[in-house]
């Protein structure tokens, strides 16, 4: 399996080339960058995005997936902001997100990538018909834009009432947008039911992941093995979807001191726990 990672370890950075250096040093063979404009700039086109681009392009690294922005702030972590939320009933601020989210896609046209990760709703969201209904609208609007610059849109499992797996398959089944795949969150997954119950349902339609770790209690983005999911069980899970998605890490990386370190020690355990699963 590819092994990826994503700069959300870096969030709290400005993304820069010798980030994504010790990155590939650390074993990534592909990349998803997290856009949050402090880290990554994705409407600086002409300085920001330009400089990535021109390591993509040097060191032969593929982008692999882009994470759709979540918030307009420009620090990452800072109260107050608006969410970017697709699920919103009230049209302005849906349609402020979704211009947000095209900034983001628009990066394609410099540097090219396959997916677009893609939240439905915010932490915590419930369900109604309402927000259903908004969310179809948008991610057709957002896979309508995107297809041309060689985007695909993926939705991602939340620990909220709009992205349950069960939802995420009513959602793909009720707009038959068999252009739109699943990001398959395996801490999510591990918090909300099991990364088994959630994992099936879903596994036709999953072309990447997020994979960290946690106790089951909260959404602490740990390195794999520093939590309590099943790794040798996941890789098996992971090993059987049609599609041979990426491992690809998505790590909170907030007081962590070595984190190309913990990146090679975690790619490590993950083959592990992917050899036992093939001999179990």
């Amino acid at each position: 399996m590819l092994k990826a990672m994503s700069t959300y370890v870096y969030v709290r950075e400005r993304l820069h080339p010798g980030l994504l250096d010790g990155m590939v040093r650390a074993g990534a063979e592909t990349i998803e960058i997290f856009a949050a404009r402090g880290h990554f700039d994705y409407a600086n086109r002409k300085s920001h995005v330009l400089e990535i681009g021109n390591w993509f392009r040097t060191s032969g690294v593929k982008l692999h997936s882009v994470h759709s922005p979540l918030t307009t702030e420009y620090e990452w972590g800072k109260r107050g902001g608006p969410s970017l939320n697709i699920a919103e009933v009230d049209k302005r601020p849906r349609i402020e997100a979704m211009d947000e989210i095209k900034r983001a896609i628009e990066i394609a046209e410099q540097i090219p990538f396959k997916y677009l990760v893609q939240h439905i709703g915010v932490g915590g969201e419930e369900f109604t018909e309402k927000k259903l209904d908004a969310a179809m609208t948008c991610v057709e609007h957002l896979k309508a834009f995107a297809k041309p610059l060689g985007v695909t849109v993926l939705l991602e499992n939340i620990p909220n009432e709009m992205s349950t797996p069960e939802r995420l398959l009513e959602f793909l089944n009720i707009t038959h947008f068999t252009d739109v795949g699943i990001c398959f969150d395996f801490g999510h997954a591990h918090m909300v039911s099991s990364v088994a119950e959630a994992f099936e349902p879903l596994k036709p339609h999953i072309r990447s992941t997020h994979v960290h770790d946690n106790k089951g209690d909260a959404d602490t983005h740990m390195w794999p093995g520093d939590g309590t999911i099943n790794w040798s069980e996941a890789m098996q899970l992971l090993r059987s979807a049609p599609q041979v998605p990426p491992l690809l890490m998505e790590i909170d990386g907030e007081g962590k001191k070595d984190i190309p370190g913990g990146m090679s020690a975690a790619f490590r355990r993950l083959e592990e726990a992917s050899t036992a699963a093939v001999s179990s």
